[in-house]
């Protein structure tokens, strides 16, 4: 998974990217575990992933009302659809990601 910095993270959403976004701290445990089994995740699907660390980057703390870390937005043409905090387990990362941003457009 590539570290975002705001440029990446400015023309993905401009272009209307259809991805998820890790936002972590390096000192927080969980964040570590949650960025391993997103690892796992990224090598079984096919889909735009980035990460950035929210020490660095805190008006998007505000930006995109994230409440703690580690956090996941799954963000659909451009547009945040849903935020993880609680990361379980990688089929259940596997069951959002695919149900949230790999599902057909409604008919």
């Amino acid at each position: 998974m590539n570290e975002w910095n705001q440029d990446d993270l400015s023309l993905f959403m401009e272009k209307g990217g259809t991805g998820a976004l890790y936002f972590f701290t390096p000192l927080c445990g969980t964040c570590q575990l949650a960025g391993k089994m997103l690892q796992v995740v990224e090598k079984i699907v096919e889909l735009e992933m980035g990460k950035m660390n929210l020490n660095f980057y805190p008006a998007l703390a505000e930006k995109f009302e994230i409440e703690s870390v580690p956090c996941l937005l799954l963000i659909k043409n451009g547009q945040v659809k849903e935020r993880i905090y609680a990361f379980h387990s990688v089929p259940y990362l596997l069951d959002k990601i695919k149900g949230e941003l790999m599902k057909k457009a409604d008919a």
